[in-house]
């Protein structure tokens, strides 16, 4: 196996990966703002960081993994409010969304699902133990954070803080402060505002103190990586780490790593452009989730995603050819044996997979290893080279592969309908299916081909494609 490789944010530098514990990995996610539904760009961030996780698993270490659900800023506050319901009945459906939505897209579940809203004394906590080293100051009910007493500010981002005038806006607080560049701890209730009655004070946190306390709470005040966005480099991980560091004296985040925004069809994503795509918004159009996850994967995530219909297209044609390559392995009748060079040629896919990843997780190569040994196996089965004591080495890496990627199981439909995108209530059942599919098989051996033809054609109405493969053996799924 290689050494694992990742690009660290703050060295700027990509960096052998040697967690603070052997065998042991802490990571903290920056999750969503539950204010609406999280769109395509949020859920690049979302797989790449899926990814990371599954490959670390892979590699055999142990996973301590936080995933924060900001459930409480200004707009969540403003929406509730002119909604006259309160911060967690209006966040609910918008978390749960989240959560099924991460389902859909085989997201895997953190160790620990982490709502700002339940952790608002550890928040509290941190606030004073700034205080009590002087890093903050009062203004009419609101606690800031003081730049310019944390001297490293800026070593994440590389900004120069210095040449921020007054008056600038670095930060989305709405209150008086000394310096355009210092940002709210702690904000002071406006009337009729929801707010928490706490030692330092009726308010709520300011973002950035949010992360920095469960991060601690739940990781310990050094944690081996922080992910997200790299539009949350400034300010939000800056902040985190000058309040986390000036708190505690100890270096806060050993690996920072950053996913690259994401574009539509070459333009940045934005409403009014009307390129603005929840999942849903995708699932509606008849996308299929392992489509959509294999276009979120496929270009590695310190480059920039363009994402098109054309590559969402391209990806639902890889996926299906991975999985008829899985059938192939699976139904196939081989002859016994090995054939020369075939395990040698398994093993260089497995290794050029691996290599990938551990380059900085170049999911690009990973996928290239992949497809490259599909492409190749495939002629030597249509050749009849391939040979059954090869069939095991093959399917062991697609199993491995698989538990990085994620999208071999053909189970798009189950997970659509899940979510209420069945097609119709008479859609035909797996098990109708495979029916019409041996009725079809068993007219094609008496020679009745119109009953063949008129079985398939059925199929094909209702949204059922056949494949027929050389052996014999018949492939089927749902448009």
């Amino acid at each position: 196996m290689n050494e694992i490789h990742l690009h660290n944010t703050l060295s700027n530098q990509t960096e052998p990966f040697v967690p603070q514990r052997p065998g042991e990995v802490t990571m903290y996610t920056c999750g969503p703002t539950v204010y609406d539904y999280a769109h395509i760009g949020n859920y690049r961030t979302f797989v790449f960081q899926d990814i990371l996780r599954r490959f670390l698993k892979l590699r055999g270490f142990r996973l301590t993994h936080v995933m924060n659900l900001t459930d409480v800023d200004d707009r969540i506050i403003a929406n509730a409010a002119a909604k006259g319901v309160s911060i967690r009945d209006y966040t609910e459906k918008f978390a749960q969304a989240f959560f099924d939505d991460c389902k859909t897209l085989s997201i895997e579940s953190p160790e620990h699902w982490v709502r700002a809203t339940d952790n608002i004394d550890s928040m509290v906590q941190l606030i004073q133990r700034l205080q009590e080293k002087t890093y903050t100051y009062p203004s009419e009910g609101s606690i800031y954070y003081r730049i310019a007493k944390f001297p490293d500010y800026g070593k994440l981002s590389k900004i120069d803080v210095t040449g921020i005038q007054a008056g600038a806006r670095v930060d989305v607080d709405r209150y008086e402060k000394e310096s355009a560049r210092d940002f709210a701890l702690w904000k002071a209730p406006k009337p009729g505002e929801h707010f928490w009655d706490t030692p330092i004070g009726r308010g709520r946190p300011g973002w950035h103190i949010e992360c920095s306390a469960m991060a601690m709470k739940y990781l310990g005040e050094t944690i081996d990586i922080h992910t997200g966005g790299v539009d949350l480099t400034f300010p939000h991980h800056e902040n985190e780490i000058a309040q986390s560091e000036a708190a505690t004296g100890k270096h806060f985040v050993r690996y920072w790593l950053h996913a690259e925004h994401l574009l539509v069809e070459g333009e940045k994503m934005s409403k009014s452009l009307g390129n603005f795509f929840t999942l849903r918004d995708l699932f509606a159009k008849g996308y299929k989730p392992s489509a959509l996850r294999f276009a979120l994967a496929s270009v590695p995530y310190r480059r920039q995603l363009n994402f098109t219909f054309d590559g969402l297209q391209q990806a639902a044609s890889a996926v299906e050819r991975l999985r008829n390559f899985a059938d192939r392995l699976a139904q196939g009748k081989f002859a016994p044996g090995q054939y020369p060079g075939m395990s040698e040629r398994i093993a260089k896919a497995a290794s050029d997979f691996d290599a990938g990843l551990s380059d900085d997780l170049n999911t690009a190569q990973a996928l290239a290893a992949a497809y490259d040994l599909v492409r190749e196996a495939n002629v030597a089965i249509d050749k009849g080279e391939f040979r059954q004591d090869d069939v095991a080495a093959a399917q062991q890496f697609l199993a491995t592969f698989d538990r990085v990627f994620a999208f071999l199981e053909d189970n798009d439909a189950a997970k659509l309908n899940e979510l209420g995108y069945a097609k119709d209530a008479n859609a035909l059942s797996d098990s109708e299916i495979e029916k019409l599919v041996a009725d079809r098989q068993a007219a094609r051996k008496r020679r009745d081909f119109a009953s063949s033809d008129r079985i398939r054609q059925e199929l094909a109405e209702r949204g059922i494609i056949l494949e027929d493969n050389r052996d014999g053996s018949v492939r089927w799924k749902r448009k």
